[in-house]
């Protein structure tokens, strides 16, 4: 046990702090899909002169900058248009600075590993912490050349941080990429360059608590009608008083339609974006707002009525339901997902099995799901693995952080809670202790669901072995009880089995012993008796007499 590494508590995931719902914009007519391709090309115009910016300025930006910038783009829009795309230039270049520090820390991680590689000998073992050197002289001499390359990446990527520069592209570095590539991607010049325009477009609004419907730059009513505040630059398109645009077409948010409802009526604060689907030759709207994070209930409250261990995989969920004492109950459950082909499909996919995991608990009346903390982001170099390639996409397959972002948001919309364990040895223990126990002629138990439970008992805050050792003066319950299932006051949870006559323990009555001297054997043995021998007259019928 020396050698195994400290577990963490599980703790109780918090809520999420936002809601998004989206819906089609329709009816839209000819004049309409032309002010917002020209409102959204002027407003992206300008989000990338201000992005150029920002990432001029790099760690030298401050709150004085930010002023001057949002100054600058007043004349030619307004100031809320002014003040959201100010806003999210930031949050933009944050989240650029973020992903460069990922990769910094994976290429650390990879030079580290291929130099210990490189520093064993040809052939030598490695074990579960490290693995062992390279297998031939070949592979040995092309991991130096890779050594070499890694190390003038991750050069050039710590002079970047530290002088506060990042690489960032409006409209994505794959769409950019792609052009390069159009007949892999199966597509023409003038489509690739449809979807990289409506890519860099803005049209998004954060919304302002105390104003009209919530947001006073894209306006949408309780019937639906949408209008939009018009830049400067393009006030002769307004068809509304105060340079507004007043859309043809009508809304309706289905998906959480009495909630939206509620805060434009209330006039608190809602932010809008409007994207265009040059595939489809469909326009969206997106509402979004902030929500009070759910204050969490105690790890035991939530645990008291039992709890369903979730292992996630590749390709489908495992769950077992588990009681309050930790014992397994009832079959185990799959739901299974097919994580290929486009992202929409992919997430309906996820979204589809957390529905029927979710309805599945409350129909168990259980008040929480234990799943997995998972984090690969340090397992999925080839440096560490190796040749093993379909392991590393295995693993890259896992929809770790989608998943778990989806299941924290619907349990809180459906009131059950979510429990985070620590997933270390959770699939070795789980096969070891409860694989073949929970395996009979009927139920074949994979190793994915003996891993639910080992999670489940996890998040309960039993230990994965099955019953505990008992102590070592002798075998009695004078030192308490030996599983861990059960309660201190579970009476009779130790006792010795009472000793039952029958033939199932091989016994005899309780009274064989005291009058099996004093009887008289009816039969010899091996001699058939004469009572046995003689038909008794009144079974025979009359034809027979």
């Amino acid at each position: 046990m020396g050698g195994l590494r400290e577990l963490a508590a599980p703790f109780v995931a918090s809520g999420p702090s936002g809601v998004a719902v989206r819906t089609r914009l329709k009816q839209l007519t000819a004049r309409d899909e032309e002010v917002l391709r020209r409102v959204g090309a002027h407003l992206g115009t300008l989000a990338c002169r201000d992005l150029r910016t920002r990432c001029h300025d790099g760690l030298d930006h401050d709150a004085k900058a930010w002023a001057a910038r949002k100054r600058e783009l007043t004349p030619v829009s307004s100031a809320r248009w002014a003040g959201a795309i100010t806003k999210a230039t930031h949050d933009q270049w944050a989240l650029a600075r973020r992903c460069a520090l990922a990769h910094l820390q994976s290429l650390q991680a990879g030079v580290q590993t291929l130099r210990h590689r490189l520093s064993l000998p040809l052939g030598a073992k490695g074990g579960k912490r490290a693995p062992g050197g390279y297998r031939s002289r070949r592979e040995w001499h092309a991991k130096a050349r890779r050594l070499h390359i890694l190390e003038d990446r991750l050069a050039r990527e710590r002079a970047d941080w530290t002088a506060g520069r990042v690489h960032v592209v409006r409209g994505g570095k794959r769409l950019a990429r792609m052009r390069h590539q159009l007949p892999a991607a199966r597509l023409t010049e003038p489509q690739w360059r449809a979807r990289w325009e409506a890519a860099r477009w803005f049209l998004r609004a954060d919304g302002e608590s105390g104003k009209r419907y919530g947001n006073e730059t894209i306006r949408i009513s309780p019937d639906g009608e949408v209008s939009i505040r018009l830049p400067a630059p393009l006030k002769e398109l307004a068809n509304a008083p105060h340079g507004r645009y007043v859309l043809t077409g009508r809304v309706a948010f289905a998906h959480r339609g009495p909630q939206w409802a509620d805060r434009v009526a209330a006039n608190r604060a809602i932010a809008y974006r409007i994207h265009h689907d040059p595939a489809r030759g469909r326009w969206y709207v997106t509402a979004s707002w902030q929500k009070p994070v759910t204050r969490t209930i105690p790890l035991a409250a939530a645990l008291s009525e039992g709890v369903i261990g979730v292992d996630t995989n590749a390709d489908h969920l495992a769950a077992w339901r588990l009681d309050a004492h930790g014992n397994p109950t009832g079959s185990p459950r799959r739901f299974s997902y097919d994580l290929t082909g486009t992202a929409d499909h992919r997430d309906a996919q996820v979204r589809h099995a957390l529905t029927r995991l979710l309805h599945w608990a409350r129909s168990c009346g259980v008040q929480a799901i234990a799943i997995e903390d998972l984090d690969f982001t340090a397992e999925k170099t080839r440096e560490k693995h190796g040749h093993r390639k379909r392991f590393r996409q295995l693993v890259s397959g896992l929809p770790t952080g989608r998943l778990r972002a989806r299941l924290v948001s619907m349990a809180d919309a459906m009131g059950i809670t979510v429990v985070a364990v620590d997933p270390a040895y959770t699939s070795q223990w789980g096969a070891q202790h409860w694989q073949k126990p929970l395996t009979s002629t009927t139920r074949r138990t994979t190793r994915h669901g003996a891993a639910a439970v080992a999670i489940g008992r996890r998040a309960q805050g039993y230990s994965v072995r099955r019953r505990t050792a008992p102590p070592r003066a002798h075998r009695s319950d004078v030192h308490g009880h030996r599983t861990v299932q059960a309660a201190p006051d579970a009476p009779g949870g130790e006792e010795t089995r009472p000793r039952v006559p029958g033939p199932r323990t091989r016994s005899v009555p309780p009274d064989a012993e005291r009058t099996r001297a004093t009887r008289t054997p009816r039969t010899v043995r091996g001699v058939r008796s004469e009572q046995e021998r003689v038909q008794d007259p009144l079974l025979l019928t009359d034809q027979e007499r």
